[in-house]
């Protein structure tokens, strides 16, 4: 788990007259601007500040992830922001004061350029600073701390418990190949859409407890299937209940999950060409990605505009080729990709793109 730990500065430098129209940037104001949340509380202006840092340090948390360079590297250590809160209650003037390298400053550059846009539209904004009693613009100073901590041993989901760290983990009891085979025996391709030929896959997390039950904790259906298609992954993952040999740690056995992938296919010799699109597909999908990867990003987005040209709605490609629009810096066609992932399937990880990056 990576941790992030933002301070601030709100600092002064000097005070002057402040006049009507006054365009000064105050480094130094009487009353120091509030990140939006905390206006409400009927209380003193110093808890109104303790609890906008507070909202303000939540705020980069939930968008920002450890830049992998940095991860890979074991690389920790504080990155500092300025920016200028307007009068208007918005932000600008950004920069980057200090980096520690690893994609850490541009990841806070990322999360604090797409402020605005958030608090937009959520319809909220800064208070800003003020001086005798006016608004005027106003310099913040944002340190924030890049640190990596050892992951907990477990994650909370509703009631259960998912333990993450175990010494041996969560198995089919006849193997891998055993849960292939029960899959492609027990899933049935959905009565009323026999003739549709409809090919697809979904993605499943599946917990197994030590009793022997099973619960689905989430189900993407990246190939916007449907419903009828997701109750039969359900159905057929549920009736694996007593099938699992579960995960221990320290000795005693505890609740852990498996990644299950749930691929849907016409019966054999039924709409042949629909499954040769899939895989066709699916083939230019994982060429486009391989192609990206190797520093050939142009002809790596190609491929994936290939594979979408076949399936316009898979949000798995669409995912996939946002995430490298972002890369290469072009966040309009990002943002396209991204809003119709958020229109097809829940990520938790677009949610939070979509307000930053769209514009």
């Amino acid at each position: 788990m990576r941790q992030l730990i933002i301070s601030f500065c709100l600092l002064v430098l000097s005070f002057t007259l402040v006049a009507q129209n006054d365009t000064t940037i105050y480094k130094i104001v009487e009353e120091a601007p509030r990140f939006p949340g905390c206006e409400m509380l009927d209380t003193t202006v110093d808890v109104k500040n303790l609890c906008a840092q507070r909202a303000l340090l939540l705020f980069f948390n939930q968008n920002i992830n450890y830049p992998m360079q940095a991860s890979q590297q074991n690389l920790e250590g504080t990155v500092a922001l300025s920016f200028v809160v307007e009068k208007d209650g918005y932000i600008s003037n950004l920069k980057l004061v200090k980096d520690i390298g690893g994609g850490c400053g541009d990841e806070a550059m990322r999360v604090a350029s797409g402020m605005n846009e958030a608090l937009k539209q959520a319809k909220i904004a800064w208070t800003p600073g003020k001086m005798k009693g006016k608004p005027v613009r106003s310099q913040v100073n944002v340190p924030i701390k890049f640190k990596l901590t050892e992951p907990e041993d477990f994650v909370m989901v509703g009631r259960d418990s998912v333990w993450i760290t175990v010494d041996d983990s969560l198995t089919y009891k006849g193997g891998d190949e055993a849960l292939e085979q029960f899959f492609k025996n027990g899933l049935h391709y959905p009565e009323r859409f026999k003739d549709s030929c409809i090919v697809g896959t979904m993605d499943m997390t599946l917990l197994a407890r030590p009793d022997g039950s099973v619960l689905v904790l989430d189900l993407s259906d990246y190939w916007n299937l449907g419903n009828d298609f997701r109750w039969e992954a359900v159905k057929t993952a549920n009736a694996t209940w007593g099938q699992w040999k579960p995960a221990t740690r320290n000795g005693r056995q505890v609740p852990s999950s498996v990644e299950i992938t749930v691929k849907f296919q016409p019966e054999a010799g039924k709409c042949p060409q629909a499954v040769a699109k899939y895989d066709q597909a699916i083939n230019l999908a994982n060429e486009g990605s391989a192609l990206y990867n190797d520093g050939k990003h142009e002809e790596g987005v190609g491929k994936l505009t290939e594979a979408l040209g076949l399936f316009p709605n898979n949000a798995n490609f669409l995912y996939l080729r946002g995430q490298a629009y972002m890369n290469m810096n072009r966040m309009t066609e990002a943002c396209e990709d991204f809003k119709k992932v958020r229109a097809i399937v829940y990520l938790d990880v677009v949610e939070k793109l979509v307000p930053l990056i769209c514009k």
